[in-house]
């Protein structure tokens, strides 16, 4: 609702005047609004769903790879988990998706005393054949070093880049160290390896391989991709360093299977004065296969279900409808968030804002914008509501999620509540991704401050303008 009207008062000084005219200027959520996401921040911090809904996902449904049974199984616990919180309108929007079949692998350090390595194949990556490959390894330090050898110096070979993630609460070091992950086994293919082996994409130190995406050339000859632990690439590094030529053995059935259907899971509380202006809250409904994805994304899904979940027992319904989308196969291509964006100019353009929770559960220690410079003055109010929280106030470029990405590049707003990732790359993408890494007070928080997000954003008679649309992606 608009900020109540300031009437000056007989014999009020001038003075007095101005600066009640400034302060007012200077506050543009109305005393109501802010009050009341106040409130919805704190019952939240009183204690949420979020934890009970992750473990049910987790323990009951389990690992959630795009095109598996438990994929499948994933859509309709979403459809009635969704309609259990209270969201109206629930239904799915199907969507084609990857089916890739991890299969079976064996990496062994051949020598006198033959070493079993924890490695795990990359997803996608092709299997060796039956009768599997043996060769020696050339290490690397990363892309760049590998694209200056001589072809003579990796064809034949196994290489194994060797580039260690850096650990920061911001992530940073995943986006510097992930293009091996994504790029390694079709550079190392231009030069003529046989396949690529890389030091695992994250912070752990113990033997838990870390898988993800990677991305072939289809004009270029396809190898086995795998990732090592990081001790298993510590010795092999060990091994190089002390003079040796080691030999690995590598037989994996990994194989790409014919797409299948999956799901986005849409739920909204709709609005009562603009029901067709949309404020989004983003997840990702799949999961890699090794643990049980519970913080990536398990956890995503409990926070912005629960948010909204927190929202609808209100009573009052917003200004404009609160939409959840869980996304179907963000980890394979983002298959699901491409899908979504395949609607009509006038109801993308309804869009306001969005942001999705895709961090882990970690306490949120900022919040960034990507909004027209008009609506900035809008982000330093919802900040100051945050800021009760532990949460500072970041810069206006904002990725605001993965999923995200084809709605902000056609010009919506989106904000990001970055979460702390400090120890999020210990678990991301294993066999360790389970629900005892969550601490129920910190997802409560998360909650606390996407609620709010939530129901300022859409409650203001402002909007947040539009973004530069950037070229389509192609794919």
């Amino acid at each position: 609702m608009p900020p109540p009207l300031l009437t000056p008062r007989a014999g009020l000084p001038a003075l007095a005047l101005l600066v009640m005219s400034a302060a007012a200027a200077a506050q543009p959520l109305p005393v109501e609004l802010r009050d009341s996401a106040a409130a919805l921040r704190d019952t939240a911090l009183a204690g949420t769903p979020a934890y009970d809904i992750v473990e049910s996902l987790t323990m009951e449904v389990g690992p959630r790879m795009a095109g598996s049974p438990g994929d499948r199984a994933a859509v309709a616990w979403a459809v009635a988990k969704l309609e259990e919180l209270g969201l109206e309108n629930v239904r799915t929007q199907e969507v084609e998706v990857p089916h890739w079949d991890r299969g079976t692998l064996a990496v062994t350090l051949l020598g006198e005393n033959p070493v079993p390595m924890a490695a795990t194949s990359l997803g996608g990556s092709v299997g060796t054949g039956e009768a599997g490959l043996e060769a020696r390894v050339v290490r690397v330090t990363g892309l760049e070093d590998l694209q200056s050898r001589d072809p003579e110096q990796i064809r034949g070979r196994i290489v194994f880049i060797d580039q260690q993630m850096q650990r920061a609460r911001d992530g940073r070091g995943y986006g510097e160290t992930v293009p091996i992950r994504l790029y390694g086994a079709r550079e190392a293919s231009k030069l003529g390896a046989d396949a690529v082996v890389i030091r695992s994409v994250g912070t752990s130190d113990n033997r838990a391989p870390h898988t993800g995406t990677q991305l072939y050339d289809l004009s270029i000859r396809r190898i086995p991709a795998i990732a090592l632990s990081g001790p298993d690439a510590d010795l092999l590094a060990y091994r190089i360093a002390a003079g040796d030529e080691p030999v690995l053995r590598i037989h994996s059935t990994a194989r790409q299977l014919p797409p299948t259907t999956s799901a986005n899971v849409i739920g909204e509380i709709p609005g009562r004065a603009a029901p067709e202006e949309i404020v989004l809250l983003g997840a990702h409904l799949d999961s890699w296969d090794l643990g049980t994805g519970a913080l990536d994304d398990g956890a995503g899904v409990g926070i912005v279900t629960a948010a909204a979940g927190l929202i609808g027992e209100l009573g009052t319904a917003p200004r404009r409808t609160i939409r959840v989308v869980l996304f179907a196969n963000e980890e394979f291509g983002l298959s699901g968030a491409r899908k979504y964006r395949q609607m009509s100019d006038e109801e993308f353009a309804n869009h306001v804002a969005g942001t999705e929770a895709d961090f882990g559960a970690g306490r949120v220690w900022r919040i960034s914008s990507n909004v027209a410079p008009e609506a900035l003055d809008l982000v330093a109010g919802i900040h100051e509501v945050l800021a009760p929280l532990g949460i500072e106030r970041g810069g206006n470029d904002a990725g605001g999620g993965a999923d995200l990405r084809p709605l902000r590049t056609g010009g919506m707003p989106v904000f990001s509540l970055t979460q702390d990732g400090t120890e999020y790359f210990d678990y991301h993408h294993t066999a360790n991704d389970t629900i005892d890494r969550i601490d129920r007070d910190a997802i409560d928080q998360n909650v606390a401050a996407y609620a709010a997000w939530a129901w300022i954003a859409a409650n203001l008679e402002r909007d947040f303008g539009r973004l530069a649309v950037e070229p389509r992606e192609s794919r």
